[in-house]
């Protein structure tokens, strides 16, 4: 692509987002989701494979109709309440609306199932930024209207780590796996989102850093398979050793930096009475913590399936920067000491 065009692309996906954050109106936050989309498209089907083009069109018509059902919800709130401010939803149902176009925006079971198909048909770099960058707009969102329902953010919440954990147990795709882990962390952050959003936005933060550095590993080694992980060894024998600690924290293991968010959001929904919410979201992170230790093992504890020398990738030197893998690497596995400071930080 021309530097030049993936400049201006990249600058659209900021300043979406940007104007979403800042925005207290609704028509101005609609306006950054929709250029947060339409950036991202042109990047999502640069390759012109059929399956990148499936997978632009697919996340082009869920963005699509969840900023429609945006737009109506924001209009409806304003017809009956007479507010456009997005901290004024005093409505329950445009703010329910509301709340499920966002789910739609970032992948929340039940509406999730767009998600695993349009990861699988990207490559990995724009995999990243979907699963990244694309969830931070509509979680501003969601933090700042502060549903009212909770039965509605506790049945997302809980749905999306049952869905998250087992979705991922069959399948032999990273990007797939990666999708449904998405959906698993979403869930958890979403479970504790009225209860403490300063604790959601720290589960965010620790979910973007680890996911971050997982695909930059996946990236490193060219591996979009199970399969390929196992030649993992030969390119990059520290790396092997340290990724499966990468995926135990995202699995949420201590003494590894995803245990954090996942021990102070079980402490908080316990605190609330929701001592039931807080063990089925414990079992379902189990489910998830199936699959990493498969991945685990099939990168560290096995050997490539094939001997032939025609099938074994090349060995050569990787152009890709290393500097923010081994940044993001270290702080996915080493952050746990800070959980005091966080937990002073969150009491503020």
């Amino acid at each position: 692509m021309n530097p030049y065009i993936l400049a201006t692309l990249l600058f659209g996906l900021g300043l979406g987002t940007t104007i979403t954050f800042a925005s207290s109106h609704w028509l101005l936050a609609w306006m950054g989701l929709e250029m947060n989309t339409l950036a991202i498209i042109p990047l999502m089907a640069q390759h012109h494979h059929p399956r990148a083009v499936e997978a632009t069109t697919k996340y082009f018509l869920t963005q699509a109709t969840a900023a429609a059902m945006l737009l109506f919800a924001s209009t409806t709130n304003a017809w009956l309440t007479g507010q456009w401010e997005i901290q004024q939803m005093t409505h329950p149902l445009p703010t329910m609306m509301i709340t499920i176009a966002l789910a739609l925006k970032i992948g929340l079971a039940p509406v999730h199932s767009w998600l695993p198909e349009v990861l699988q048909g990207l490559d990995l770099t724009t995999g990243l930024i979907l699963s990244t960058w694309q969830k931070l707009a509509p979680f501003a969102l969601l933090v700042q209207i502060q549903p009212t329902n909770s039965t509605i953010l506790i049945a997302l919440g809980v749905a999306s780590t049952l869905v998250g954990g087992w979705g991922g147990l069959n399948q032999t795709q990273l990007r797939k796996i990666l999708a449904y882990s998405s959906i698993a962390h979403l869930g958890w952050m979403i479970l504790v989102l009225q209860f403490s959003p300063s604790l959601t936005l720290l589960a965010l933060l620790t979910y973007l850093v680890m996911t971050f550095s997982t695909f930059l590993v996946f990236k490193l080694n060219k591996a979009t398979n199970i399969n390929a992980l196992a030649t993992s060894w030969a390119k990059t024998p520290a790396l092997t050793a340290l990724t499966p600690l990468l995926l135990l924290s995202l699995g949420g293991l201590p003494p590894l930096t995803g245990f954090m968010p996942k021990w102070l959001i079980l402490q908080e929904l316990t605190k609330q009475g929701l001592a039931p919410t807080a063990t089925l979201a414990a079992l379902t992170a189990l489910l998830s913590l199936y699959f990493y230790l498969r991945l685990s093992y099939a990168m560290t504890l096995t050997l490539s399936p094939n001997n032939l020398s025609g099938v074994t990738p090349w060995r050569l030197p990787s152009s890709q920067l290393t500097l923010p893998l081994a940044v993001s690497t270290t702080a996915a596995l080493g952050l746990l000491p800070l959980a005091p400071a966080a937990v002073a930080l969150l009491t503020l």
